[in-house]
């Protein structure tokens, strides 16, 4: 069966833990380096970026997260996760530190604050209906490196044509939450790309 971890040390892990044990998919927290090394897989949430690298530093995660996803490992960001796997970041707090892997710039809080929250219906490659997306202090790609295939980009608005999916080889990550509610076809592109690496 295959293994996804969800990075457990901040963010909205229960959700994502839902939508993967709904796909049939053996899901649990990753916490330590043991259980990272446990994953076929894994999905780093939304949540405080700047909070997720420094804990992930404190638990001795953030090396073995490098290095596991240097190595090949699939993994799917979600709005702070986003920003953890992208190698460049605009407005990041001073001396944040990310996972990288992803060759793409992302703009920390691009939508704006709390407040600015909003919801939308998105085209994304691979997902045949449109996905309703939900963006709460979410990043953007402001821009992509070329071995990097956009997803998805916000189809009208201010925002309008600002990437917000990505996927590069076994790497992918959204601006948005696709935990929220019950469409679990975010996380079966995802599993497919576990299950085909």
């Amino acid at each position: 069966m295959t293994s996804i971890g969800v990075f457990a040390l901040q963010g909205d892990v229960r959700e994502h833990l839902h939508a993967l044990q709904r796909l049939g998919v053996d899901a649990f927290t990753v916490r330590r380096p043991a259980e990272l090394e446990r994953c076929d897989g894994l999905i780093v949430p939304g949540g405080e970026s700047t909070t997720m690298y420094k804990l992930a530093r404190t638990f001795d995660l953030l090396e073995p997260l490098r290095r596991r996803v240097k190595d090949g490992m699939p993994t799917f960001g979600t709005c702070a996760g986003m920003i953890m796997l992208a190698e460049r970041i605009h407005d990041g707090a001073a001396g944040q530190e990310t996972v990288g892997g992803l060759d793409v710039t992302v703009r920390r809080n691009a939508f704006g604050r709390q407040v600015d929250s909003f919801e939308t219906d998105l085209q994304m490659a691979g997902v045949a209906d449109p996905v309703h997306a939900v963006f709460i202090r979410a990043p953007w790609v402001e821009e992509v490196g070329p071995g990097v295939e956009v997803l998805a980009a916000v189809p009208s608005g201010e925002a309008a044509g600002r990437i917000v999916a990505v996927r590069q080889g076994p790497l992918m990550a959204t601006s948005f939450h696709p935990e929220v509610g019950d469409d679990d076809r975010v996380h079966g592109l995802f599993v497919d790309l576990v299950k085909q690496s």
